[in-house]
Parts: structure tokens; sequence; C-alpha cells
């Protein structure tokens, strides 16, 4: 074997220049040069994006489809007739209903607006506090109601933005941080702040790292990997805060994310990984230990949505059930979002969101300091926040107590269980992967599963429908624990089954249909156009 000879290796380099350049003029060689290093830039900058050639390459062709005259007018015709249902729907339910769309000449009475907001409350399809709806409303009492009244109007009027005027208020938020991070076996250094909700939890704490991740590591360009499974407020976040969010499937038995999948999903922009503690759609808890340990590998942040989960997650082994790790106690876990108003049984408008240390939730702050109205400081999205909530939510944490939630838990978790068994029994529907906590989603390979669906809402029961897979689900509350709530939700799913059973294959007719319809429509920006029409929808009001 010759010597090694870098030279000879240019050779065959050297032979293919000559032949391209040979013979051309330098103004020839300088546009191929040229157009060559553009070429090059072109194709780089391409493979660098985040989305791939065929995801943007469809979404371009339906958005020029869409401006072919005959086309435009075909969706805008279809959109128009959507957007006159959803407002049909809007007036039949409030049909009962006066619309003031002017400030009254003279204002009305106590007894008068008490009047019209029972009569708005009043309005709706479904008895949520008899335990016919999935999720929504996590727990009701009239004697927790009362206290909740008087605390709220307490300190209704109360801002911790003015912490000099209401150190009370801020002391109650500290606590309800504090006792949330005790719950999810945060240590000393542990920390976080209260928000409006789940989606604001979520949100913060990828502007948190975002910044984070900006600030140590000059990543500019960043995303965060995630289980197709998690909410949709991570979605919103990345649109807020153009962050890219690269999604990873599940397994298709155990409805968890993929962890190789996972892995490989990871790169030089990653900021922060993602788990469900559980997930929304199915109930199941992606393996955290494995995410955490991604997390420490690459020297990642790891975040574990339990906004659904809440305290149920954190005492369900304390009930007497089994579940892998998930919170602080796992090596890697740098922050959990929770809600309060879910089974902290607070009233709507509360949740948290905790770090392991106060370095990533310096990140979510936002100072302005060259203000003319001077140095301004914010710990959430908001500057201005409810001090009646916070009041609220620190008392009813206070009332329940840590016995008061665990005999909750275990009441919900102990339904939970008994419903499962009773549906695993039916014919022609399953559930898919093993449910965690509370949630228990069906599907069925027989029939629809929106005629299903369909039928349990002619019944009064109120269940959600999900997607990629056709599926539903119901979320079991503190309401579903009462006596017969359960057993008649069995007895009605038996029923509506086994009708369904006498005919299989007869295809979902009315709005349920609408589900199956959606996911067969490639183009996904229609399905954005109906939704942004849903939404305008819930504000309507009349001209005159």
């Amino acid at each position: 074997m010759r010597p090694f000879n870098g030279g000879d290796c240019l050779k065959p380099v050297g032979g293919c220049i000559n032949r391209a350049f040979g013979n051309k003029e330098p103004w020839q060689i300088a546009a191929i040069t040229a157009t060559t290093v553009l070429g090059v830039v072109w194709i780089w900058t391409e493979l660098s994006k985040d989305e791939g050639f065929y995801v943007r390459g469809k979404r371009q062709f339906f958005r020029l489809a869409k401006k072919i005259p005959a086309a435009r007018r075909l969706v805008e015709a279809e959109l128009k007739k959507v957007k006159d249902d959803f407002e049909s729907d809007i007036k039949k339910s409030n049909q009962h209903l006066e619309y003031s769309i002017r400030l009254p000449e003279k204002g009305l009475s106590k007894e008068q607006i008490l009047e019209l907001v029972d009569e708005h409350l009043r309005t709706g399809h479904y008895s949520w506090r008899d335990g016919r709806v999935s999720g929504a409303v996590y727990g009701y009492s009239p004697e927790l109601v009362e206290l909740v009244k008087e605390v709220y109007g307490k300190a209704s009027y109360t801002n911790p933005l003015h912490a000099d005027l209401f150190p009370g208020v801020c002391k109650m938020e500290a606590e309800v941080v504090r006792m949330a991070c005790t719950l999810f076996h945060g240590n000393a250094n542990s920390c976080g702040t209260m928000t409006t909700g789940g989606t604001e939890s979520i949100c913060m704490a990828m502007k948190a790292y975002r910044d984070y991740a900006r600030e140590n590591k000059g990543i500019t360009r960043p995303n965060i990997v995630v289980p197709r499974t998690v909410h949709a407020a991570f979605d919103k976040g990345g649109q807020y805060f153009n962050i890219h969010v690269r999604y990873v499937d599940v397994d298709p038995e155990t409805y968890e994310v993929d962890i190789k999948k996972f892995k490989r999903a990871i790169n030089c922009n990653t900021i922060l990984l993602v788990g469900s503690a559980p997930n929304f759609p199915y109930g199941t808890i992606d393996d955290i230990e494995a995410i955490a340990a991604l997390g420490v590998k690459y020297n990642i942040p790891v975040h574990v949505d339990a906004c659904l989960g809440s305290f149920v997650v954190a005492l369900i082994r304390h009930a007497g059930y089994q579940l892998r790790p998930f919170d602080f106690a796992v090596k890697g876990v740098t922050s959990i979002s929770a809600d309060t108003h879910k089974y902290g049984f607070a009233p709507k408008g509360s949740s948290v969101i905790m770090y392991s240390e106060k370095k990533f939730k310096d990140h979510q702050f936002t100072v302005t300091t060259d203000w003319p109205g001077g140095v301004y400081g914010s710990p959430t999205v908001n500057g201005s926040r409810a001090g009646g909530i916070i009041a609220a939510c620190w008392a009813t944490m206070m009332n329940f107590g840590y016995e008061g939630y665990l005999e909750a838990t275990k009441r919900i978790v102990d339904t939970a269980r008994y419903i499962e068994r009773g549906v695993r029994q039916i014919d022609g529907i399953f559930i898919f992967g093993k449910p965690a906590t509370s949630v228990i989603a069906m599907g069925s390979n027989v029939f629809d599963i929106f005629r299903l669906s369909d039928a349990l809402c002619k019944q009064g029961w109120n269940l959600n429908a999900l997607q990629f897979p056709s599926g539903i689900h119901i979320c079991i509350t503190d309401m579903h624990t009462n006596p017969g709530v359960a057993d008649k939700f069995l007895a009605d799913l038996r029923t509506c089954t086994a009708e369904i059973m006498k005919n299989p294959g007869q295809p979902v007719v009315g709005k349920m249909a609408l589900y199956g319809k959606a996911q067969s429509i490639p183009d996904r920006s229609v399905i954005g156009d109906v939704t942004r029409l849903f939404l305008h929808s819930m504000y309507y009001t009349p001209e005159k």
C-alpha cells in the first residue's frame, strides 16, 4: 500500500474545477460562484428550519389554492353557513334573555341585578352539579361556595401589584405556592407564582426557559420537545413566544410518549423537555423519569404538566395507588404546572407554576427599568392581579387541609377505577392505554365512537370528543363520587352501546359527524377558520 498523499485527493477536485471554469470568462466564473453559494445558503436555510419541506409545501399549496376565485367563493360560502349555524345556536341558547348593548340609563338595583344573574346562570343544557359533565367543574358544595363568596367579597378590590398596600394578600400567594411545592416534593429552593390558570402557568414556564436559554446558552431559535398528547397551551405558548414545538408520537398501546423518538427529537436548540402527568386526551402519564434522565444528560430543563392531575396526582400514592415518580423527587425535573382550580377545588382562575430553583423563576419575571412611570416589574402576564382569587384559593386550601384533599383523592380515584372496570366489560368499546388518575378515554373498532357520544348526549351526559384517533373521554370529578352517579353513567353507557351494536355500520349524523369529518380535511387552516368563527360567535350581540 502506498503512503497517503493529501495532494492525490485534491486531483479529482482540481479536474472538476478545471472543467467547470477552464474556458470561462471572469464574469462567468463570478456568476457561477455566486449562484452556487446562494444555492448552498438556501439549502442550508431550508434544512435548518424547524418545519420540513412537506409541511410547509402543503400549507403553501392550500394557501395558493384558496386564492383561485372559484375555490375562494366555495370556501367563503361554506364558512358563511358555519357562521350562521354558530350564531343560531347562541341565539337559541339565550332566547329567553334580553341583550344589553348600551349602559342602562339608570343603574339597576341589587335585587334586579341578582335576578338577572340567576337567569343567566340557569342557561345551559347540562346538569353539572349532578355529575353529568366530564371535567369542567371539579368540586362543588354549598358550604364551600359560602366560604369562597365571603372571602372573595372581603378581598375583591385588593391587588398584589401594590405589595405595600396589600402585603397580606402577597403572603397568601406565597403560602399557596409553598404548600403546593410541598405537595409536589419541592425542597427549600423550590419556588413559583400563582397564575390565572393552566395555560398561563405553561406559557410562563416557556417564557422563562426561552429567556434562560438565550442568556445562558445563546440560543436564539429555540424549540421544545413535547409528546403529541401534550396540552394545546404549549402550542399557544409557542405562538406567543416564537418557540417551535417539536411533537413526538405516543406509543399506540400505552399512549405514553415514545422515549426513543423523544430522544431523537432533541437538538442543539432545544430549551425544554416536557411530559404530562397526566395528559388531557387519554389520562396516561408519560415516563417522567426517562424524560428527566434525558434532561440531565443533555443539560436541558424538564417541565411536568400536572395541570389536570393537580392535587389528585400529587396525593394518589398517599391514597394507596401505585404511580411512577413524576414530581420534584425525580432528578432533572425543573418545573411543574398544577391547577388549584381543578382538584384543588379553588374558584376558577387560579393555578401555580413551580420551579426547582429561583434561577428559572427569575427569567419568568418581566422588568422594565426605564419607564417614565418608574421601575416596573411583574411576576406573570398580568400587571394588576385579582387579590380576591388569591385569597379565595388560599381559603379553600386552608379549609380542605391535607386530610380533606387526601379523602377527595381517594373518592375520585376509587370512582374512576370503578368506572374503568365497568367500561372494560362492555363489548364494542375499548379504553385507550392505562388511565393513571381520573380520565377514562374510550374508542371503538366496531362502530363510529361519535355515535356513542351523541347517544350519551341525548341521555344528558356531556363528554369530551377526541381526534387522531377518534375517541371520547370522561374526566371524573368529585361530583361523580356522589351516590348513584357512576352506576347511572355505566348503565346508560351499556344501554347506548348495546343499541348501537345492533347496527354498528350506521354512520354518525348531526353535529357529532363534524368531528369525524374534521379529521379527514387535509387543509387544517379550514378547521382553524371554523374554530375562529365559533370563538367569534361567543361574543355575539344583536345589532338592535
